[in-house]
C-alpha cells in the first residue's frame, strides 16, 4: 500500500465499536495464543544475552574494587577514574542495548501481527519469525525503534502526562509497519498519529482493558500464565487496523525476501 492510499483509507475510515472489537479480539486470541507465546519466548531468548552484556561494566567495577584492596598498599591506583569511565560505558551500553532490544521486539511483534492476519483469513503460515530483521527492512526497524524511543522520552519529559496520548499511536505503529513495510518511516509515524487521533478514546480504552485483563488472568494462572496471556494486548490493535484501514494485495504477502519455505 502506498503512503497516499494509506492516508486516504485513514481519512475515510469509520468509527470503531468498542464491544465489537473486543469480542473479535477475544475470538482471535483463542486461535493464536500459542503463536503469541512462541513469539514471546523468541523475544526473551533473543534479548537475554543483550541484558547480560549490559552488566559487564558493573562486573568490571566490582573486580577493580577487589583488585584495589589487594594493591599492596599503594595509593596511586586510579580506581576513581576507572570507575567513572566504566559507569559512562555502562550508561552508553544501556542506551545502545535498549535500542537493540526495542528493535528486536518491534520486528518480532510485527511478524506476530502478520500471523494474526494469516490465522484470521485462513492463510497458510509460512513466514519467518525474523522476516523484518533482514534485507531492506532491518534498517527501517531500527530507525522506527529509535524514533519511538525518542517520542516516548519526549512525552515523559513533558510532565509525563503526554505519554498517555502517544501510547496509542506508538501501539499502532507496529501494526502499521507490519502491513505496510515499504512505506517510509516518517509516513508510517504520521499515519499512526493520524489514525491514533481519530480513534484515540476507543483505542486507549481497548489497550488499557486488554492490558489489565492479560495481566490479571495471567496472575491468576500462578503468574506463569502471564506468558500465555501477554499477546492478548495485540489483538485489539490488530482489529483496529483491520476495521479502519483494512488490507489489500500489495505484493508483500508473496515477497520471497519475507518468507521461508
Amino acid at each position: 500500500m502506498t503512503s497516499g492510499k494509506l492516508f486516504e483509507r485513514i481519512e475515510n475510515s469509520t468509527s470503531l465499536d468498542f464491544g465489537d472489537v473486543f469480542s473479535k479480539s477475544f475470538e482471535l486470541f483463542k486461535k493464536v495464543w500459542v503463536q503469541g507465546f512462541v513469539h514471546l519466548l523468541i523475544s526473551l531468548l533473543v534479548m537475554l544475552p543483550l541484558f547480560f552484556a549490559m552488566y559487564i561494566p558493573l562486573f568490571a567495577i566490582i573486580g577493580i574494587d577487589g583488585f584495589e584492596q589487594n594493591y599492596n598498599g599503594h595509593d596511586d591506583f586510579p580506581k576513581e577514574e576507572l570507575s567513572i569511565g566504566l559507569m559512562i560505558l555502562f550508561i552508553i551500553l544501556v542506551i545502545v542495548i535498549t535500542m537493540i532490544a526495542a528493535a528486536l521486539q518491534f520486528a518480532i511483534t510485527a511478524h506476530f501481527y502478520r500471523v494474526c492476519k494469516q490465522v484470521d483469513h485462513g492463510l497458510p503460515g509460512t513466514s519467518s519469525y525474523f522476516m523484518f530483521l533482514k534485507g531492506k527492512y532491518i534498517g527501517k526497524v531500527f530507525t522506527i525503534a529509535i524514533a519511538s524511543f525518542g517520542i516516548a522520552l519526549l512525552a515523559a519529559l513533558l510532565c509525563y502526562l503526554p505519554i498517555f496520548y502517544v501510547m496509542v499511536p506508538l501501539q499502532l505503529l507496529g501494526v502499521m509497519f507490519a502491513f505496510n513495510p515499504d512505506v517510509n518511516t516518517s509516513d508510517l509515524i504520521k499515519a499512526s498519529f493520524k489514525l491514533g487521533n481519530k480513534i484515540w478514546l476507543v483505542a486507549f480504552g481497548l489497550i488499557l482493558i486488554s492490558s489489565i485483563l492479560s495481566q490479571l488472568v495471567g496472575t491468576l494462572l500462578c503468574f506463569v500464565g502471564i506468558f500465555l496471556t501477554a499477546s492478548f494486548v495485540h489483538m485489539p490493535v490488530y482489529h483496529m487496523y483491520k476495521d479502519t484501514i483494512g488490507f489489500e494485495d500489495d505484493g508483500t504477502e508473496k515477497d520471497p525476501t519475507l518468507f521461508v519455505k
